[in-house]
């Protein structure tokens, strides 16, 4: 970058950064102020998935003690622990546009006002009709983890930070699946609302802070971009450095866009097929569609939602449900906890593939164990099964719980990110409220340990394919990541050029 630009310190030959030594501290406070307020939207995303959970069973008690006749029908129960899911899909086109044209800052207050709207009207519901249409609502929230949230961290965030701030935003998700089945077992299911609305209120202070630097510099405005920068990173070395190869690599792409335009829809086509045909694209979608298939897989979140009925099945006991329950939520925040932590010692595609291994024996041990009981080869013993449950969840969240989002975050490139996280977003939606709405069919086709034996065996698939694939992303910057993908695929046309081109020297003999 040009000396003297707006914006940019000054330095000289002889003099090394920072001269601000105020900035040393103050970018991470105002990073971490940034990551508060997306994962307060987490938080309340938590809260939007452990509320069916207990309001669920206390709307049955309800509505079974007012003798209206009308009752919560088990389908009618599926749908309020699913709709979320389907309902997310226009919002995973929405977004990605919105974010893609008018920033990242504009979408996140859309995100926060919908929620708070839709929380508003969970807290005035007398019907699981009203809920329904909360739920409905609350297909932005979900939306916007995958679109708005990711992005936000990912950009407004440093490399030596950014795995642990993504890495919170996972477990606070969790945070608030265990907030709210607390406050709906203790008290009544309504006061959950109230929760989510300070949340809203603080997340729409978000207002203050600038839009993100990486989205200035594709839209070519870079004095803008390098104010941005510094307000969030600090003038330090490794700050400049980024900014630099930043803008350095946006002006590349817009010289390059622009020795290009052409108007014809024939050429448009051409460009949308090299785009979806560059390794570049569809290399890193791939790799993280098969992480959010871990994650779904795994069968965690599945184990969440439907705790109180999985439990009560295992133990015969309503009591031992909920105690199940919150234990099982308390283990999944303090794993997840664990999880931050080896990420900053360990290497993320060995935790990843070393927790899902670990994940997968507990399925397998869960299938067996309930097989022998039900074959009454042993005795059921409520104590044992809730270890069991609880030892698999300590594995999953450290790994394939948090760390999908920080993966996938990473590896996909800048120019392709609005495109690829729609692909994604709609994917891993889409997936996810089938699994939690096809869930109890398969509990009751498969019975118990046939399911955990299905998890298991899906979860092993994917967990195969990430060991083989998966590169290493911890400590890289974004564009770091897009050179390894980059220089992997030239070095493999490289190749491919030299084994066609080599011939040995007995070539003839040995055709003959």
């Amino acid at each position: 970058m040009e000396k003297g630009s707006r914006g940019v310190v000054e330095t000289d030959d002889n003099e090394e950064c920072p001269k601000h030594p105020k900035f040393l501290w103050q970018p991470f406070l105002r990073q971490l102020y940034v990551c508060t307020v997306c994962t307060s939207i987490y938080f309340v995303l938590g809260l939007c998935f452990g509320a069916p959970t207990v309001y669920i069973p206390q709307l049955r008690k309800e509505m079974q003690a007012n003798a209206t006749g009308s009752q919560l029908t088990d389908d009618m129960a599926s749908w309020l622990s699913s709709i979320l899911g389907y309902c997310s899909m226009p919002w995973v086109i929405i977004l990605p546009i919105l974010t893609h044209y008018i920033g990242r800052k504009i979408p996140f207050l859309i995100v926060t006002v919908m929620t708070l709207v839709s929380f508003i009207v969970y807290y005035c519901s007398t019907s699981p009709v009203h809920l329904l249409v909360s739920e409905i609502l609350q297909g932005i929230t979900l939306a916007s983890n995958m679109t708005v949230l990711i992005v936000i961290i990912v950009e407004y965030s440093t490399p030596r930070y950014r795995g642990v701030f993504m890495m919170i935003e996972s477990s606070i998700f969790f945070w608030g699946v265990w907030i709210a089945n607390v406050t709906g077992t203790f008290s009544h299911w309504k006061n959950i609302a109230i929760i989510a609305f300070v949340c809203c209120i603080y997340a729409m202070t978000a207002i203050i802070m600038p839009e993100s630097p990486s989205w200035l510099a594709m839209r070519g405005r870079f004095e803008e971009c390098a104010r941005a920068h510094h307000w969030l990173k600090g003038y330090d070395q490794e700050s400049e450095e980024e900014l630099e190869n930043l803008i350095k690599s946006q002006k590349e792409y817009r010289r390059k866009c622009a020795a290009r335009v052409n108007s014809t829809s024939w050429y448009k086509l051409r460009i949308i097929k090299e785009t979806v045909t560059a390794k570049g694209f569809y290399q890193p979608l791939l790799l993280s569609m098969a992480v959010m298939s871990l994650y779904h897989f795994s069968g965690k979140l599945v184990c969440s939602m439907y705790a109180v009925d999985l439990i009560s099945q295992i133990t015969s006991s309503e009591s031992a449900a909920y105690t199940g329950m919150l234990i099982l939520d308390a283990v999944t925040i303090l794993g997840m906890q664990v999880g931050c932590v080896l990420s900053k010692l360990v290497n993320r595609r060995t935790l990843l593939l070393s927790s899902s291994a670990l994940g997968i024996t507990f399925l397998f041990i869960i299938s067996l164990y309930l097989h022998l009981v039900s074959i009454k080869t042993i005795a059921e013993n409520k104590i044992i099964s809730i270890v069991l449950l609880t030892s698999f969840s300590v594995a999953i969240t450290c790994g394939p719980m948090i760390m999908p989002s920080t993966i996938f975050g990473e590896l996909i490139f800048l120019r392709y990110k609005s495109s690829s996280l729609l692909i994604l977003t709609l994917f891993s939606e889409l997936l996810m409220a089938t699994v939690l709405k096809l869930s109890p069919h398969i509990f009751k086709a498969l019975t118990l340990q046939g399911a955990f034996l299905f998890y298991g065996i899906s979860a092993s698939i994917f967990a195969f394919i990430l060991y083989k694939y998966l590169p290493e992303t911890k400590d890289k910057t974004l564009q770091e990541i897009e050179n390894y993908f980059r220089e992997s695929h030239e070095m493999a046309e490289d190749s491919a050029k030299a084994f066609i081109n080599e011939k040995p020297d007995n070539y003839d003999t040995q055709k003959c």
